[in-house]
């Protein structure tokens, strides 16, 4: 059985465009250094994405906005979401 779609008001890249406009977000690239600190991590972790989005808030010293329990097992800031 298929996942129901997210049903957006608009088409996909409009919609995440404005928001990160809105919010004043900056986008980070995945660099080299990041997909290394990922192969360091212990696997506490099993999904990848999240594991980079780990390593990426350990490299830049950023914090880490989740409410995955797994992520308190690593030596990462985190706001609980």
């Amino acid at each position: 059985m298929a996942k129901k779609g997210l049903t957006l008001p608009e088409p996909l890249e409009d919609y995440v465009t404005t928001r990160v406009q809105l919010a004043r977000m900056q986008m980070l690239p995945i660099e080299l250094r990041h997909a290394i600190e990922s192969a360091k991590l212990p696997l506490h972790h099993g999904d990848p994405f999240d594991r980079m989005l780990i390593a990426q808030a350990r490299t830049e010293e950023l914090t880490l906005v989740s409410a995955d329990s797994r992520f308190r097992r690593y030596d990462v800031e985190l706001l609980p979401a």
